[in-house]
């Protein structure tokens, strides 16, 4: 069977076994009346490159997104949540539908590195930073004005309970609000919808506690009350719902920090600014770019020497379960440009923090608060807030869940549920997020 419409849900978090009637009736009929799949993410298994290997049907080491945040050499920046599309190479599922069907129209909403694709209709978060530290709520559309008639809809984005201590339910509930406002007004073919909403308790609590599982309920239930909209529209019955996980949450237990490793081995360098130290990049000889359970270390002078001495450091490390230089990066498919000289692995019930600093006393003043873009590395900690001093903690032990390390076992699979049978995908089956391009354009009639 071919579908349409396909609504494609790409949803962090999703695990084979949170499938059953009670805990998600909406996703378990919709695995009844369709195929329910395990799906295995690209290493690294976090959120950018898992979705532009679904996109592109190619793994990082050929469309360049090497992990959440980007080490520009030419810039001596760190980068997260890097929004461009122009990050990623190769031919995505939106061009290749042009291509096919030129007729048929696409839409993406609130995915990473989406600014600038080519697909029809694109909502994302791009809030406005004011030189006063203050923030204005909006998102990049396409085309121009799309946003602004959603505000008229909706309001604005809640970008508070997006990411941060106040993430909820909320983010996802506008979300799926948002493209059912298109779906009935543009009727797009394609529409891929990112809903980020189990990341949350799961990373806070654990993947497997009882907050865990009420998210998953609450998730269950607003795409119930979509699915009923959605019947009520003028699609009706023209269209099938498509569901990939991302990558699956493992409890953790403890945090490596491979940038004090470094300091503590005379590698990284420090420059201090009223009390506070801060990395000074353009001067260390090798510093990590953290995400989750792995990490980029960037080697300046880039030498067999250089690269052999942080080696010996970062292997000798309690915690630290694989580490790949040069060559060996291909091991684990990082063998690009973009990478570190050096990839470094965590034991699968740790995590990796960016924290450079000795004493709490010293951290940089960004460290306290939810500041994505200028910490360089990804810091779960900005989903906890302590109401008494009103700033995040410096804690890392509160985090109880983490992902991005190789998926070798089974309980780093995650779940793909089609909601109508087909040749493209079989109940029961294997298969890599570099088969979700194939998969979609399949049930849309396009292979």
């Amino acid at each position: 069977m071919i579908t349409e419409h396909l609504i494609v849900f790409s949803v962090p978090g999703l695990r084979p076994g949170d499938i059953n009637r009670d805990a998600t009736p909406t996703l378990h009929a919709w695995a009844n009346q369709g195929v329910l799949a395990e799906l295995t993410p690209t290493f690294p298994c976090v959120t950018s490159p898992v979705q532009a290997s679904m996109w592109c049907g190619t793994p990082p080491r050929e469309h360049g997104v090497i992990g959440n945040g980007f080490y520009h050499r030419a810039r001596n920046e760190v980068e997260f949540w890097v929004a461009r599309n122009d990050v990623i190479a190769g031919e995505q599922v939106w061009d290749a539908m042009s291509q096919r069907r030129p007729q048929c129209t696409s839409a993406i909403w609130h995915a990473q590195n989406i600014k600038g694709a080519a697909a029809d209709y694109i909502v994302t978060p791009a809030p406005i930073h004011n030189d006063d530290g203050s923030t204005d709520l909006w998102c990049y559309s396409k085309p121009d004005g799309l946003y602004a008639e959603l505000i008229d809809e909706l309001g604005h984005f809640p970008l508070q309970h997006y990411w941060g201590p106040l993430a909820n339910i909320e983010s996802t509930r506008w979300i799926l609000k948002g493209a059912s406002w298109l779906i009935e007004k543009h009727q797009p073919n394609l529409h891929w919808v990112y809903l980020p909403h189990l990341d949350y308790a799961a990373q806070k609590f654990g993947p497997n506690s009882a907050e865990a599982m009420v998210s998953l309920a609450e998730l269950d239930h607003e795409l119930r009350t979509f699915s009923e909209t959605l019947m009520e529209s003028r699609l009706e019955n023209k269209v099938a719902f498509l569901v990939t996980g991302e990558y699956a949450l493992t409890e953790v237990s403890e945090s490596i920090y491979p940038n004090r490793l470094l300091r503590d081995a005379g590698l990284l360098a420090i420059r201090k600014a009223n009390d506070h130290e801060y990395i000074d990049l353009k001067n260390c000889q090798a510093f990590a770019v953290v995400d989750h359970q792995f990490a980029h270390v960037y080697v300046n002078p880039a030498d067999a020497q250089t690269i052999a001495k942080v080696v010996d450091v970062l292997r000798q490390a309690p915690g630290i379960d694989g580490v790949f230089a040069g060559e060996d990066r291909k091991q684990v498919g990082l063998d690009h440009p973009r990478s570190g000289e050096i990839v470094i692995v965590a034991d699968p019930a740790r995590w990796f923090t960016y924290y450079w600093w000795l004493h709490d006393d010293a951290a940089p003043p960004f460290a306290r608060t939810v500041d994505i873009h200028n910490k360089p590395g990804y810091d779960p900690l900005e989903l906890f807030f302590d109401p008494v001093t009103k700033s995040i903690p410096l804690d890392a032990s509160l985090v109880k869940g983490s992902h991005g390390v190789p998926a070798t076992q089974r309980k780093h699979q995650t779940a793909m549920i089609c909601s109508m049978s087909s040749t493209a995908i079989e109940s029961g089956q294997f298969y890599r997020d570099t088969d979700v391009k194939r998969i979609t354009l399949d049930l849309l009639g396009m292979v």
